[in-house]
């Protein structure tokens, strides 16, 4: 694997404007080694993270590489603007990833969950963070500095074009988000990220579908690039159309299909 496409992941992850992407993402499966009825439980990762998507040997190696730590709720993992070039790998976490804006405000900008890699694009191109990680629950995660992180590109070219694929996806779905904004109110941009999260990290339940990640509203407002009495506004249309639910921290998705529909996504 020569440096051309490690150069390449992290001049495309600049553009992007954000660490990497896409409840925890871990899900733990039992089999029975049939040894005295013993049953081990073993992980597996959703299939947009990077642990979802390797091989098995590429990612035992991983997973077996630098420092594992378990930091508790609140604590940052990555700080914006920090010289730094190691990654972070999340084994068992769920995080947010956050910007300063120009007036001073903290911006959510995306979500990351068990098996994503945070940080790699410092790692590849020595530019400072770009953005802030902080757990959102108690998470183990293990840090890998940038000498063995490319190392481990370079024994496994696959490993490779897997990271500079999913940073491709977030460059696709950055640029969707800015194109949503500048085109929809504020009702359909919140429907449009509602049903991003719940496709992706929700969890059902009898009434529907439960986003079971704790997001304030001045996250969600971010997260929409709208202010919070507009977000207010469209969340009670939601709740009156009984396609949403909401409580403390809390949204159930009632109606996924229609939600869909209010923002103007193809079925």
């Amino acid at each position: 694997m020569g440096w051309d496409l490690l150069s390449a992941i992290g001049h495309i992850g600049v553009q992007c404007g954000l660490g990497a992407r896409p409840m925890t993402g871990t899900r733990i499966l039992t089999r029975n080694l049939g040894i005295g009825g013993e049953t081990v439980s073993t992980p597996t990762y959703l299939p947009t993270t990077l642990l979802g998507r390797l091989e098995p040997a590429a990612r035992a190696e991983l997973l077996e590489s630098g420092v594992r730590r378990s930091v508790p709720a609140g604590a940052q993992i990555l700080r914006e603007g920090a010289r730094e070039t190691h990654v972070v790998l999340l084994r068992n976490a769920l995080t947010k990833v956050s910007a300063h804006m120009a007036d001073g405000r903290q911006a959510l900008l995306a979500i990351r969950v068990s098996g994503d890699l945070v940080g790699e694009i410092s790692a590849l191109n020595d530019t400072p963070r770009i953005a802030s990680v902080v757990a959102a629950t108690p998470s183990q995660i293990t840090i890998i500095h940038r000498p063995e992180f490319r190392a481990f590109l370079r024994k496994y070219p696959d490993a490779a074009l897997v990271v500079a694929g999913i940073v491709a996806e977030r460059l696709r779905h950055a640029t969707r988000h800015r194109v949503d904004f500048a085109s929809y109110p504020v009702k359909v941009r919140l429907a449009r990220v509602l049903a991003d999260i719940a496709e992706t990290y929700g969890t059902r339940v009898p009434a529907g579908v439960e986003i079971g990640i704790p997001l304030t509203q001045p996250e969600l407002a971010g997260l929409c690039a709208a202010a919070e009495v507009s977000l207010h506004k469209a969340f009670r249309e939601l709740r009156e159309a009984k396609i949403v639910d909401t409580g403390y921290r809390r949204v159930i998705v009632l109606d996924p299909e229609a939600l869909r529909t209010v923002g103007d996504l193809a079925a």
